[in-house]
């Protein structure tokens, strides 16, 4: 049986309080591994460390000021953090200030080991509020002896380019850092659902804490069924994946019954994708 066992922690920044809410996830995540010392993985709301304010207290310029280098002193110090709990970390996503002049918002996957595994540019802000650079590719990342996750942010999951995309690319779990202010969040719940379900993925969407958000973080498993869900709080969801069961499905189908991977790869090459000038192509073979 292949586990990974992680804690999705909804919380909230302090608002524009870059070092306070460093301190305050990194004594959550401390907190998470004393007392659920079986988690390997912690996942937090996006933009946290970047302490971007709630929707109508936000500042144009905030996102320049709180942008920093990847990689650079904070990831430095999530290194370190990873070292000293030995967890997986995915810390949300930070504004990145990054070589070519840009602002990107990036999802950052570290290592027990304080490294950088992945790190993923937003590829689909939320425009026009949003002013961050769009991001150009998907990025999965391997947990060794465990599996493959891929990295989403927020509005990604509207997208349905974005789940298949990963999970083409043998993303078993998509790890989804949130920070929606809105009501919206209910069609955000039926993406969630339907991204797990045709892609037969877990999606593990992590959003922020009431007053920075509306909360309602997510864990659905591979058949589009959801296993835990938050209220509106700061909450912790933790739960353990059994991500044999992304193989199970996929083989026998969801409740049995349907195999679309098995369909694509019988005919997908037949299918024109005009929209994408081409047609479907088999997924690549795993390491």
């Amino acid at each position: 049986m292949r586990t990974l066992a992680l804690a999705a922690v909804q919380t909230a920044p302090v608002a524009r309080g870059t070092k306070a809410s460093w301190e305050r996830f990194a004594d959550q995540v401390r907190s998470v591994r004393d007392t659920f010392p079986h988690v390997q993985l912690v996942v937090v709301p996006e933009l946290l460390l970047s302490a971007e304010a709630p929707l109508l207290q936000a500042r144009a310029d905030w996102m320049r000021e709180a942008a920093v280098p990847v990689p650079g002193p904070l990831t430095d110090r999530l290194g370190a953090l990873a070292r000293e709990t030995g967890l997986w970390l995915v810390p949300g996503s930070v504004y990145e200030s990054a070589d070519d002049g840009h602002v990107y918002n990036t999802a950052l996957a570290v290592s027990p080991s304080g490294e950088i595994a992945a790190r993923y540019r937003k590829v689909f802000p939320w425009q026009p509020y949003e002013q961050t650079r769009p991001g150009h590719e998907f990025v999965v990342f391997d947990l060794p002896g465990i599996g493959r996750a891929g990295l989403a942010v927020c509005y990604d999951g509207s997208f349905p380019e974005t789940a298949r995309q990963l999970a083409w690319l043998g993303a078993e779990v998509i790890i989804q850092p949130t920070l929606t202010t809105t009501r919206d969040r209910e069609m955000e719940l039926v993406c969630a659902r339907a991204n797990a379900w045709t892609n037969q993925v877990y999606v593990v969407n992590v959003n922020a804490a009431d007053p920075a958000g509306v909360g309602a973080s997510v864990v659905v498993d591979p058949e589009g069924i959801v296993r835990q869900q938050a209220g509106s709080g700061e909450e912790v969801l933790v739960d353990v994946l059994d991500l044999d069961t992304v193989t199970r499905v996929r083989r026998y189908g969801s409740a049995g019954i349907n195999r679309p991977w098995d369909q694509l790869a019988r005919y997908g090459d037949r299918i024109q994708l005009p929209m994408y000038g081409g047609s479907f192509r088999p997924v690549p073979p795993r390491d």
